[in-house]
Protein backbone atom coordinates (compact mmCIF):
# COMPACT_ATOMS: atom_id res chain seq x y z
CA UNK A 1 0.00 0.00 0.00
CA UNK A 2 2.89 2.58 1.35
CA UNK A 3 5.02 1.56 -2.19
CA UNK A 4 1.89 2.15 -4.62
CA UNK A 5 1.02 5.82 -2.46
CA UNK A 6 5.00 6.29 -3.14
CA UNK A 7 4.89 5.96 -6.61
CA UNK A 8 2.16 7.76 -7.08
CA UNK A 9 3.17 10.48 -5.49
CA UNK A 10 6.82 10.51 -7.69
CA UNK A 11 4.12 10.74 -10.81
CA UNK A 12 2.65 14.13 -9.23
CA UNK A 13 5.33 15.71 -8.07
CA UNK A 14 7.62 15.01 -11.14
CA UNK A 15 4.20 16.54 -13.28
CA UNK A 16 4.03 18.94 -11.38
CA UNK A 17 8.00 19.86 -12.55
CA UNK A 18 7.33 19.02 -16.05
CA UNK A 19 3.95 21.61 -16.38
CA UNK A 20 6.48 24.26 -14.44
CA UNK A 21 9.31 23.56 -16.92
CA UNK A 22 6.92 23.70 -19.91
CA UNK A 23 5.23 26.72 -19.19
CA UNK A 24 8.91 28.37 -19.12
CA UNK A 25 10.03 26.89 -22.28
CA UNK A 26 6.50 28.38 -23.93
CA UNK A 27 7.51 31.87 -22.10
CA UNK A 28 10.85 32.06 -23.09
CA UNK A 29 11.15 30.46 -26.45
CA UNK A 30 13.42 33.35 -27.72
CA UNK A 31 15.93 33.01 -25.32
CA UNK A 32 15.44 29.19 -26.00
CA UNK A 33 16.60 29.13 -29.35
CA UNK A 34 19.80 31.53 -28.86
CA UNK A 35 20.95 29.31 -26.29
CA UNK A 36 24.38 27.53 -27.57
CA UNK A 37 23.80 24.14 -27.01
CA UNK A 38 24.15 21.99 -30.29
CA UNK A 39 20.88 20.13 -31.38
CA UNK A 40 22.10 17.87 -33.72
CA UNK A 41 24.51 16.82 -30.72
CA UNK A 42 22.20 16.43 -27.52
CA UNK A 43 19.92 13.72 -28.75
CA UNK A 44 23.23 12.06 -28.85
CA UNK A 45 24.40 13.39 -25.15
CA UNK A 46 21.34 13.19 -23.31
CA UNK A 47 20.81 9.62 -24.43
CA UNK A 48 24.22 7.83 -23.80
CA UNK A 49 24.25 9.92 -20.42
CA UNK A 50 21.27 8.52 -18.47
CA UNK A 51 21.59 4.93 -20.42
CA UNK A 52 24.86 4.96 -18.28
CA UNK A 53 23.00 7.02 -15.28
CA UNK A 54 20.67 4.11 -14.62
CA UNK A 55 23.88 2.10 -13.63
CA UNK A 56 25.19 4.36 -11.36
CA UNK A 57 27.53 6.07 -13.85
CA UNK A 58 26.44 10.28 -12.46
CA UNK A 59 25.16 12.05 -15.25
CA UNK A 60 26.14 15.24 -12.65
CA UNK A 61 30.21 14.20 -13.22
CA UNK A 62 29.56 13.30 -16.80
CA UNK A 63 27.56 16.88 -17.31
CA UNK A 64 30.09 18.90 -15.17
CA UNK A 65 32.74 18.00 -17.77
CA UNK A 66 31.13 17.94 -21.01
CA UNK A 67 28.94 21.58 -20.67
CA UNK A 68 32.36 23.75 -20.30
CA UNK A 69 33.80 21.68 -22.81
CA UNK A 70 31.60 22.26 -25.25
CA UNK A 71 30.99 25.95 -23.91
CA UNK A 72 26.57 24.91 -23.84
CA UNK A 73 26.11 26.58 -20.58
CA UNK A 74 27.81 28.90 -18.21
CA UNK A 75 29.36 28.08 -14.77
CA UNK A 76 26.95 29.72 -13.31
CA UNK A 77 24.00 28.10 -14.75
CA UNK A 78 25.46 24.47 -14.65
CA UNK A 79 24.11 23.60 -10.95
CA UNK A 80 20.76 24.62 -12.21
CA UNK A 81 21.04 22.76 -15.78
CA UNK A 82 22.67 19.50 -14.05
CA UNK A 83 19.71 19.29 -12.12
CA UNK A 84 16.77 20.36 -14.21
CA UNK A 85 18.12 17.86 -16.92
CA UNK A 86 17.91 14.73 -14.99
CA UNK A 87 14.54 15.60 -13.42
CA UNK A 88 12.02 13.17 -15.89
CA UNK A 89 14.85 10.97 -16.26
CA UNK A 90 15.37 10.01 -13.23
CA UNK A 91 11.51 9.73 -12.12
CA UNK A 92 11.58 6.84 -14.80
CA UNK A 93 14.63 5.35 -13.21
CA UNK A 94 12.86 5.56 -9.65
CA UNK A 95 9.25 4.10 -11.16
CA UNK A 96 11.65 1.31 -12.51
CA UNK A 97 13.94 0.53 -8.95
CA UNK A 98 11.43 0.75 -6.43
CA UNK A 99 9.07 -1.58 -8.43
CA UNK A 100 11.75 -3.72 -9.08
CA UNK A 101 14.44 -3.66 -6.01
CA UNK A 102 12.89 -4.70 -2.56
CA UNK A 103 14.31 -1.78 0.18
CA UNK A 104 11.79 -1.06 3.65
CA UNK A 105 9.64 1.30 3.02
CA UNK A 106 10.63 3.01 6.12
CA UNK A 107 14.16 3.53 5.37
CA UNK A 108 13.07 4.62 1.82
CA UNK A 109 10.79 7.34 2.79
CA UNK A 110 13.20 8.80 5.55
CA UNK A 111 15.99 9.03 2.96
CA UNK A 112 13.63 10.30 0.73
CA UNK A 113 12.55 12.95 2.98
CA UNK A 114 15.53 14.10 4.63
CA UNK A 115 17.19 14.83 1.32
CA UNK A 116 13.91 16.84 -0.36
CA UNK A 117 14.25 19.39 2.61
CA UNK A 118 18.12 19.94 1.72
CA UNK A 119 16.95 20.08 -2.03
CA UNK A 120 14.78 22.64 -0.95
CA UNK A 121 16.97 24.66 1.08
CA UNK A 122 19.69 24.48 -1.40
CA UNK A 123 18.97 26.83 -4.65
CA UNK A 124 18.34 29.80 -2.09
CA UNK A 125 22.04 29.81 -1.66
CA UNK A 126 23.34 28.45 -4.58
CA UNK A 127 21.97 31.02 -6.85
CA UNK A 128 23.33 33.79 -4.82
CA UNK A 129 26.63 32.28 -4.76
CA UNK A 130 29.30 33.91 -7.23
CA UNK A 131 31.01 32.12 -10.06
CA UNK A 132 34.61 31.69 -8.48
CA UNK A 133 32.84 29.85 -5.17
CA UNK A 134 30.60 27.75 -7.95
CA UNK A 135 34.06 26.20 -9.25
CA UNK A 136 35.53 25.47 -5.70
CA UNK A 137 32.87 23.64 -4.51
CA UNK A 138 32.39 21.51 -8.23
CA UNK A 139 36.18 21.22 -8.58
CA UNK A 140 35.88 19.60 -4.48
CA UNK A 141 32.92 17.50 -5.42
CA UNK A 142 34.81 15.87 -8.23
CA UNK A 143 37.55 14.97 -6.50
CA UNK A 144 35.05 13.64 -3.92
CA UNK A 145 33.59 11.35 -6.55
CA UNK A 146 36.43 10.38 -8.08
CA UNK A 147 38.11 8.94 -4.96
CA UNK A 148 35.30 6.97 -3.46
CA UNK A 149 34.36 5.34 -7.31
CA UNK A 150 38.50 4.32 -7.07
CA UNK A 151 37.51 3.18 -3.32
CA UNK A 152 34.76 0.80 -5.15
CA UNK A 153 36.96 0.03 -7.74
CA UNK A 154 39.46 -1.37 -5.26
CA UNK A 155 37.47 -3.20 -2.90
CA UNK A 156 37.99 -0.36 -0.05
CA UNK A 157 34.27 0.18 0.75
CA UNK A 158 32.36 -3.13 2.10
CA UNK A 159 29.69 -3.81 -0.57
CA UNK A 160 28.94 -7.26 0.59
CA UNK A 161 25.80 -6.13 3.23
CA UNK A 162 22.80 -8.09 2.87
CA UNK A 163 20.17 -6.10 4.97
CA UNK A 164 17.22 -4.33 3.23
CA UNK A 165 16.36 -1.49 5.89
CA UNK A 166 17.81 0.23 8.86
CA UNK A 167 16.59 1.09 12.31
CA UNK A 168 17.55 3.21 15.27
CA UNK A 169 21.11 5.14 14.96
CA UNK A 170 22.05 3.98 11.26
CA UNK A 171 18.04 5.04 10.32
CA UNK A 172 18.81 8.35 11.73
CA UNK A 173 22.87 8.96 10.16
CA UNK A 174 21.32 7.73 7.00
CA UNK A 175 19.00 10.56 7.01
CA UNK A 176 21.23 13.18 8.41
CA UNK A 177 23.66 11.87 5.11
CA UNK A 178 20.58 12.31 2.03
CA UNK A 179 19.87 15.34 3.83
CA UNK A 180 23.46 16.74 3.37
CA UNK A 181 23.38 15.17 -0.12
CA UNK A 182 20.10 17.19 -1.26
CA UNK A 183 21.71 20.11 -0.58
CA UNK A 184 25.06 19.25 -2.19
CA UNK A 185 23.19 18.28 -5.75
CA UNK A 186 22.16 22.34 -5.86
CA UNK A 187 25.99 23.25 -5.89
CA UNK A 188 26.33 20.51 -9.33
CA UNK A 189 27.78 17.77 -6.91
CA UNK A 190 26.00 14.49 -7.15
CA UNK A 191 24.75 12.27 -4.56
CA UNK A 192 24.79 8.56 -6.64
CA UNK A 193 28.59 7.88 -5.53
CA UNK A 194 27.67 9.70 -2.14
CA UNK A 195 24.68 7.78 -1.75
CA UNK A 196 26.20 4.42 -2.64
CA UNK A 197 29.18 4.13 -0.49
CA UNK A 198 26.68 5.13 2.71
CA UNK A 199 24.66 2.16 1.48
CA UNK A 200 27.74 -0.02 1.79
CA UNK A 201 28.95 1.24 5.04
CA UNK A 202 25.69 0.70 6.95
CA UNK A 203 25.23 -3.00 6.00
CA UNK A 204 22.72 -2.55 3.14
CA UNK A 205 22.48 -4.49 0.62
CA UNK A 206 24.56 -2.60 -2.82
CA UNK A 207 21.73 -3.21 -4.98
CA UNK A 208 19.57 -0.93 -2.24
CA UNK A 209 21.38 1.96 -3.43
CA UNK A 210 19.51 2.23 -6.49
CA UNK A 211 15.97 2.46 -5.30
CA UNK A 212 17.51 4.74 -2.43
CA UNK A 213 19.43 7.02 -4.80
CA UNK A 214 16.95 7.43 -7.45
CA UNK A 215 13.93 7.48 -4.84
CA UNK A 216 15.63 10.12 -3.17
CA UNK A 217 16.83 12.27 -5.88
CA UNK A 218 13.01 12.20 -7.80
CA UNK A 219 11.54 14.52 -5.07
CA UNK A 220 14.89 16.02 -4.04
CA UNK A 221 15.70 17.04 -7.99
CA UNK A 222 11.89 17.98 -8.98
CA UNK A 223 11.63 20.71 -5.58
CA UNK A 224 15.55 21.57 -6.19
CA UNK A 225 15.11 22.17 -10.27
CA UNK A 226 11.59 24.50 -9.54
CA UNK A 227 13.68 26.93 -7.73
CA UNK A 228 15.93 26.95 -10.30
CA UNK A 229 13.29 27.24 -13.31
CA UNK A 230 11.62 30.15 -10.87
CA UNK A 231 14.98 31.83 -11.24
CA UNK A 232 15.97 31.32 -15.08
CA UNK A 233 19.53 29.69 -13.72
CA UNK A 234 19.48 26.92 -15.84
CA UNK A 235 19.89 25.60 -19.30
CA UNK A 236 15.92 25.29 -20.98
CA UNK A 237 17.67 23.73 -24.37
CA UNK A 238 19.47 20.79 -22.50
CA UNK A 239 16.67 20.09 -20.34
CA UNK A 240 14.21 19.98 -23.14
CA UNK A 241 16.36 17.36 -25.00
CA UNK A 242 17.66 15.13 -21.71
CA UNK A 243 13.87 15.28 -20.60
CA UNK A 244 13.03 13.55 -24.10
CA UNK A 245 16.00 11.62 -25.29
CA UNK A 246 17.46 10.67 -21.99
CA UNK A 247 14.14 8.78 -21.12
CA UNK A 248 14.96 6.96 -24.10
CA UNK A 249 18.65 6.09 -22.47
CA UNK A 250 16.94 5.42 -19.05
CA UNK A 251 14.54 3.03 -20.73
CA UNK A 252 17.19 1.33 -23.24
CA UNK A 253 19.02 0.70 -20.25
CA UNK A 254 16.22 -0.46 -18.09
CA UNK A 255 14.31 -3.08 -20.66
CA UNK A 256 17.07 -3.86 -22.94
CA UNK A 257 19.97 -4.51 -21.03
CA UNK A 258 20.06 -6.93 -18.17
CA UNK A 259 23.73 -6.31 -16.86
CA UNK A 260 26.35 -4.35 -18.08
CA UNK A 261 29.76 -4.77 -17.01
CA UNK A 262 30.72 -0.92 -16.21
CA UNK A 263 34.57 -1.72 -14.13
CA UNK A 264 36.13 -0.68 -16.83
CA UNK A 265 33.65 2.78 -18.06
CA UNK A 266 34.11 3.44 -13.89
CA UNK A 267 37.65 4.08 -14.13
CA UNK A 268 36.98 6.33 -17.15
CA UNK A 269 35.14 8.13 -15.18
CA UNK A 270 37.53 8.50 -12.66
CA UNK A 271 40.35 9.81 -15.33
CA UNK A 272 37.83 12.33 -16.45
CA UNK A 273 36.42 13.72 -13.08
CA UNK A 274 39.90 14.19 -12.17
CA UNK A 275 40.94 15.76 -15.22
CA UNK A 276 37.75 18.23 -15.09
CA UNK A 277 38.81 19.30 -11.62
CA UNK A 278 42.30 19.94 -12.35
CA UNK A 279 41.05 22.19 -14.94
CA UNK A 280 38.66 23.89 -12.96
CA UNK A 281 41.12 24.74 -10.20
CA UNK A 282 43.87 25.87 -13.38
CA UNK A 283 41.36 27.94 -14.39
CA UNK A 284 40.54 29.57 -11.29
CA UNK A 285 44.17 30.30 -10.50
CA UNK A 286 44.21 31.91 -13.82
CA UNK A 287 41.55 34.45 -13.02
CA UNK A 288 42.94 35.25 -9.58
Amino acid sequence: MMKNILLLLIVAINAYFLVMFLLDINKNKKKLKQEKADGRILPFTSFIMFFLSTFGISDFAIGTVLYPKLNWVSIKKLPGTLNTECVIPVAVMALSYITAITVDIKTLIVCIVCQVIGAYIGPYFVVKLPEKVIKQFISIGLIIAAVLIVAGQLNMIPSNGTATGLTGGKLILAGFLLFIYGALNNIGIGSYALTMVTVYLLGLNPVAAFPIMMGACTFSVPIGSAQFVKFGDYSRKITLFTSTFGVLGVLAAVFLVKSLDTYMLKWLVVIVLLYSAISMMMAKKEED
